[in-house]
């Protein structure tokens, strides 16, 4: 069964914090595959080649995620694990994380290193974009001019995205629902056009809403 939804990176992001005059820089970036990832990560560490420590963590897939971390030198456990549990604990799927770090002089210890990278991570997320992709099902709505405006109705009021409308003999809507309300949605319809409506269940697809704008994704 496929998810329901499911939280990702949608834009990149970065953040820097200084602790202890030590620098770490985060990067945060969306991906698709594994390969994508590990392509990310090489990027970064030819960027900044010089850095003591480039420690990543990423998380790719949806329903068994492959996860993957590296502590790239640092103290077991203090980087890597971390940023996954960053990662895991804001839901995110189809994301690679890398935390470079410019040593400052200063020893941080353990809790400071697990602190260190914590918040770098957190804050390389907050400087994303991250959005919400639904399972939706896409709904072929056909009904007479008379019954169109209250089907406009319900989908305004509702918030139910319409994708399309198509006027000829008759009226078209081009519908996107969340899966788990496809029924209840068919059954509005068919009241408010006096089950006049024909109705047709199109592909199932994942959807968001980005900046006001609904969109789908293959």
């Amino acid at each position: 069964m496929a998810v329901q939804s499911y939280k990702v990176v949608y834009k990149s992001g970065e953040a820097e914090i200084i602790e202890k005059k030590s620098r770490f820089i985060a990067h945060v970036a969306p991906a698709q595959t594994e390969e994508e990832a590990l392509a990310f990560i090489e990027e970064i560490k030819k960027k900044y080649w010089d850095a003591r420590h480039n420690c990543t963590a990423y998380s790719v897939g949806i329903e068994q995620p492959v996860l993957r971390c590296s502590d790239d030198g640092e103290p077991s456990k203090t980087a890597g694990m971390p940023m996954m549990e960053v990662i895991q604990g804001e839901g995110l799927h189809n994301v690679v994380v890398v935390v470079t770090r410019y040593f400052g002089g200063t020893l941080l210890g353990t809790g400071g290193l697990i602190r260190a990278y914590t918040r770098s991570t957190q804050e390389g997320i907050r400087n994303s974009q991250v959005i919400t992709k639904h399972l939706g099902q896409r709904l072929n709505i056909r009904c007479d001019y008379a019954a169109s405006g209250k089907i406009q109705y319900l989908t305004a009021s509702e918030n139910i995205p319409v994708l399309g409308t198509e006027y000829t003999d008759t009226v078209t809507f081009d519908l996107i629902v969340p899966k788990e309300q496809t029924e209840w949605v068919k059954k509005q319809c068919m009241e408010v056009s006096g089950g006049k409506a024909q109705i047709e269940e199109m592909e199932e697809t994942y959807f968001a809403e980005i900046e006001g704008e609904v969109k789908i994704f293959a």
